[in-house]
């Protein structure tokens, strides 16, 4: 199958105005994403739904305490959704509508970068599963309208923002990561 770059983004079952809010947030500033709203779609239905919008990988916003909670990653393969690494559980949010600006624009390129050297291999493989440049923090970003930029937080947990480029202003969404499982566990 040649990989079309699109993305299908959904949620649990019973989305909280938050998520669904988080979710329009993830298509402003990730290009090539087609958000789909779940209802009763089991994962298999998920799957065909992909494959209808010209999808080849999903992202589906797990619901935890009445916010996202969980992140899971999937390729389409021959027998449904497959599970890519990793599973980010999380544990807080902050909306663009919580950052002052004026509702931004889809954005069509995107470069991912890390700041913290143990934060690299969640910054390469986002960068394989998004299918968008990797770039170290010294090389230049000027052809990118949004970076994602990965890095620690004061209480030193992982955390990723989206900056609108060249001004390096936070747009948000601003996502603080309380683990990253790299295993699935069923």
């Amino acid at each position: 199958m040649v990989s079309s770059g699109k993305i299908l983004l959904t949620t649990s079952r019973n989305p909280t105005p938050k998520i669904r809010t988080f979710c329009n947030d993830l298509t402003r500033v990730i290009p090539k994403i087609v958000r789909v709203n779940r209802g009763k779609m089991s994962l298999d239905e998920i799957a065909e739904k992909a494959l209808e919008q010209g999808a080849d990988k999903v992202i589906i916003i797990d619901r935890w305490e009445g916010g996202p909670g969980k992140i899971q990653f999937f390729c389409i393969g021959e027998s449904g959704l497959v599970r890519f690494p990793p599973i980010l559980y999380v544990v807080g949010i902050r909306l663009q509508r919580e950052f002052a600006l004026t509702r931004l624009k889809p954005v069509h390129s995107l470069a991912i970068t890390s700041t913290v050297d143990n934060s690299m291999q969640l910054a390469d493989s986002l960068s394989k599963f998004l299918n968008f440049p990797l770039l170290i923090e010294n090389e230049t970003l000027l052809k990118y309208q949004v970076a994602m930029y990965i890095s620690k937080d004061a209480t030193r947990r992982v955390q990723t923002t989206f900056m609108l480029l060249p001004q390096k202003l936070e747009v948000g969404p601003r996502i603080t990561i309380r683990r990253v499982e790299w295993e699935a566990t069923k």
